[in-house]
């Protein structure tokens, strides 16, 4: 294995969340790599949903922490022993990579079954509390990265802020695609309910993927009309929690995706079955109230309903490959506004972003609270 290694990093600031919309930049000392793990320097990070529901306290997340798990940057450090990224490919320091949001022990039942995603001890990137490994989310100028995360190196023709997605929406549609492939061998129609950057990721997978029908539907016209640059070759604005789940020519759909997380969404996807199809659910992670099931045209209909939460290794590294063998036809940037400074991430949890995805660039101001904690 390689044993190229700067001298360590030094120190890193990060955007620690306290709860609520608290933000406090702390300086931290930068650890030397352990085996298997990486420090990893941050170019750009983007806001997920999923950070806004928990900083607005729609989804419960440990406080103090470090946020943020879709992220790009370089390789800073690596153990003497070397690291390897998911296609068994060496990482050398000045990778410019991408990383998963979990890390799995690789050794319990679950991971040995090939979900790795649901390991018995697993870790999430961007979601744990200060501890031993406090350089834990995006939000900050290093990341420190356990061994089990996966990691792939991005190509140059993917620029950084599309980049930083495949860690988070882009793989989790590209699983989700997987998921249908798993079920239907060549779909030929499928339906994308919710058209934020889950779903219109879930159009580019499903378009690179040679599906000739993709019907997208969404409350929003303009996310409707922006999932069509994706490849969509049809769009429906529908009325919230509408459970309207019939093709236009009533044919059925082959897949179905929800990444809406509506009881309609789900409800309409189910709906939207023809025969042999496969529903797959990803948006529901939240409660909502339950969803009606016609049990016996699911079972009459031969349909298959899944539920996807995280991704396999391989997902992450296939999101790179879509990304790059779309980076010509799909606005991939339009998804994301320009970063701005990390010290300024505050004030994006305090409107609405223009796009999909608002970003924060390191490195942050020099006022950051000093030690290893925050105070």
């Amino acid at each position: 294995m390689g044993t190229d290694r700067p001298a360590g990093p030094g120190h890193a600031v990060a955007q620690v969340w306290h709860g609520g919309g608290g933000f406090r930049p702390t300086a931290f000392a930068v650890p030397d790599p352990a085996p298997g793990e990486v420090i990893v320097r941050v170019r750009v990070s983007t806001v997920c949903g999923s950070d806004r529901h928990t900083v607005s306290g729609r989804r419960s997340g440990p406080a103090p922490s470090i946020l943020g798990h879709e992220s790009v940057g370089e390789v800073a450090a690596l153990h003497p022993d070397g690291a390897v990224a998911v296609d068994g490919a060496e990482l050398r320091v000045g990778d410019r990579v991408v990383w998963g949001v979990t890390a799995a022990c690789g050794r319990c039942d679950r991971c040995a079954a090939g979900r790795t995603a649901k390991c018995r001890r697993l870790r999430k990137i961007g979601h744990e509390p200060l501890g031993d490994r406090p350089l834990s989310g995006g939000f900050s100028t290093h990341v420190h990265l356990p061994s089990g995360v996966p990691i792939t190196t991005v190509p140059d023709a993917v620029p950084d802020a599309p980049a930083a997605l495949a860690g988070c929406a882009v793989a989790t549609a590209v699983a989700c695609v997987d998921a249908v492939h798993r079920r239907v061998a060549r779909p030929r129609r499928a339906l994308v309910c919710g058209a934020g950057l889950l779903g219109v990721a879930s159009v580019a997978a499903l378009a690179a993927a040679g599906v000739e029908h993709i019907e997208v539907r969404d409350v929003d016209p303009s996310r409707v009309a922006f999932a069509r640059r994706f490849g969509a070759t049809a769009g429906r604005v529908v009325p919230r929690n509408t459970a309207d789940g019939t093709g236009d020519d009533g044919a059925g759909f082959d897949a179905a995706i929800d990444m809406s997380g509506s009881p309609g969404g789900v409800a309409a996807c189910v709906a939207a079955l023809g025969v042999g199809g496969v529903a797959v659910l990803a948006g529901s992670v939240r409660p909502h109230a339950p969803v009606p099931l016609d049990a016996e045209r699911v079972v009459r209909g031969h349909a298959s309903i899944v539920g996807v939460h995280n991704y396999e290794p391989a997902h992450l590294r296939d999101a790179v490959r879509l990304l790059a063998a779309t980076a010509s036809s799909a606005p991939w940037p339009d998804a994301v506004e320009p970063p701005v400074p990390l010290g300024l991430l505050p004030t994006l949890f305090e409107r609405t972003p223009a796009r999909l995805r608002a970003a924060v660039a390191p490195p942050m101001p020099e006022h950051a609270d000093a030690g290893t904690s925050p105070a």
